[in-house]
């Protein structure tokens, strides 16, 4: 019998997650038997910690749960001949150590995935962010070769896949940081223009200077006032992407902002949620194509590792305060 070490949200979060919003839990675990419908045993190796969980605990769990997330998990034990003893998957089980599973949610790593390439990209830049960037900018923003693509949160695990997917595109690419270190990353993996969004004396001036003729697409990883100021510097036509409101998710007291409609009339904008899971059926083929351009090099990743799965609640609140450079996870 196994005993699996697991976060559970204690109370949910007001403003700001804190530390003393979690609680860790011992759970046992059932033996595996023969015919019975929990086939395999598995261990995870990196759990990631990713803005939406902060949203979505709010909406889709209850105080005890289990914190949501995913993790590259290895298999210990195998009754299902579709899994193999040491073969390694990525799973969305939550922020636990151990868990029993059928198979049937669990997505096997890549066969060609080289010995040289850390498993925790397919928490990143070969996962989930990497394939939000990929169908954002393809099928929401149906980028074009010579267009201008604004991104925010550049330096994050999405952002800096999107702008490295618009270089490969033939676009020119501007994001913003909020650091000097993240700025002159942005700069070393291929961004034209650049700036850190914290040391700016106006983020209009900014957008205007990085880019006079305005933007085409614009990438949104951020929403609220830098939304605001973004979308009256599209070109007409221009295509907006909205994968995540960071900069409003933990505020207690909804912000109230400028209204979109003018300029989106004026400029016959088009404005466009998503969520990358719409593309679960084309997964294979942007996994495909995200691990080609990071074995050619065309695309560079970045990770910020955290260190012990005691530390998952550290993790998940510095990467909401925009401490990690690249995608945070946490190996255990």
């Amino acid at each position: 019998m196994v005993t699996a070490k697991a976060w559970v949200l204690k109370k949910h979060f007001e403003g700001f997650p804190k530390t003393s919003d979690f609680d860790l839990k011992k759970i046992e675990l059932p033996n595996l038997k023969d015919g019975g419908e929990w086939k395999l045993l598995l261990e995870s190796v990196f759990l990631s910690v990713d803005p939406y969980m902060r949203p979505y605990s709010q909406r889709d769990m209850k105080e005890g749960d289990i914190m949501i997330g995913t993790q590259v998990a290895r298999i210990v034990e195998s009754k299902n001949p579709a899994f193999t003893v040491g073969a390694f998957v990525v799973a969305n089980s939550g922020w636990r150590t151990h868990f029993i599973s059928d198979g049937k949610d669990l997505q096997l790593l890549p066969s060609n995935w080289p010995a040289s390439l850390p498993r925790s990209l397919a928490l990143g830049t070969i996962g989930m962010p990497g394939l939000t960037a990929y169908f954002g900018l393809l099928e929401v923003c149906k980028m074009k070769p010579g267009e201008t693509v604004l991104v925010n949160a550049a330096a994050g695990a999405v952002g800096s896949v999107v702008g490295q997917l618009a270089k490969i595109g033939g676009c020119k690419v501007v994001g913003c940081a909020g650091s000097d270190d993240k700025v002159a990353y942005l700069k070393k993996i291929g961004f034209d223009e650049v700036f850190n969004y914290k040391t700016v004396t106006s983020l209009d001036e900014a957008l205007r200077k990085a880019s006079p003729d305005g933007y085409d697409c614009f990438f949104d990883n951020v929403g609220g006032e830098f939304a605001s100021i973004a979308i009256n510097q599209m070109k007409k036509y221009g295509r907006i992407a909205i994968c995540g409101a960071i900069s409003l998710y933990n505020d207690s007291v909804p912000q109230k902002g400028p209204y979109v409609q003018v300029p989106m009339i004026f400029k016959e904008l088009r404005m466009e949620g998503f969520i990358v899971s719409r593309w679960n059926n084309r997964r294979e083929e942007g996994v495909k194509a995200l691990l080609k351009w990071v074995m050619e090099g065309k695309v560079k990743c970045h990770e910020h590792v955290t260190e012990g799965f005691e530390n998952m609640p550290m993790a998940f609140i510095g990467m909401l305060r925009g401490e990690n450079l690249g995608k945070a996870v946490v190996k255990v």
